[in-house]
């Protein structure tokens, strides 16, 4: 009877230490998915001013466009934000420079820009960059949210006081202009 009790402790105590294991984990592939999404982050991050000077000269009547996208990329870069705030900040700094990207197709001349034409070249070849990093965190969070939510894990979690993390989301036009766009013929 001993024997048995002991066994089943020892058992429990294994169940928790993998569970507890599994835990730290997954809270470690959201950060190291973190860590990658950062990297492609500061690439945008050094894009924006560029392409805000280029066009400020042609849009007149997109400065506070403008100016939310500067403040959004200074709050993007403040240390003081946590992991979570700065999920947000950059779900809406994304889809404020899809806005910006979307109001350029009523500006001819600067769609002709070379300089703007680069930069937007650059910005695109970073989004998709983003993009690919954005699924890997996204994928990563998924596990990790299940983690901490299904029976037993739960419990473990909550006593290691592990929150739901946020996914980065793919801004809504973004979204609308890629379920809208022709596929490209390559042939």
């Amino acid at each position: 009877m001993v024997w048995a009790v002991i066994a089943a402790a020892v058992i429990l105590l294994l169940t928790v230490l993998l569970i507890f294991n599994s835990l730290i984990r997954r809270k470690n592939d959201v950060e190291n998915a973190f860590a990658s999404i950062d990297v492609m982050l500061r690439k945008r991050y050094d894009l924006i001013p560029g392409i805000v000077d280029a066009v400020k000269a042609y849009m007149k009547y997109e400065r506070e466009l403008l100016t939310e996208i500067t403040g959004l990329r200074t709050r993007a870069l403040s240390h003081g934000l946590s992991a979570e705030d700065r999920v947000v900040v950059e779900n809406r700094l994304g889809g404020r420079l899809s806005d910006l990207l979307v109001a350029v197709e009523n500006y001819p001349e600067l769609k002709a820009s070379a300089n703007f034409l680069q930069l937007q070249g650059t910005l695109n070849e970073v989004e998709e960059q983003l993009a690919a990093s954005r699924r890997a965190f996204n994928a990563a969070v998924t596990l990790y949210n299940n983690s901490i939510e299904v029976f037993p894990s739960g419990i473990i979690a909550s006593m290691m006081n592990y929150k739901r993390r946020t996914f980065f989301e793919l801004p809504e036009e973004t979204r609308k202009e890629i379920s809208t766009k022709p596929p490209v013929n390559l042939g």
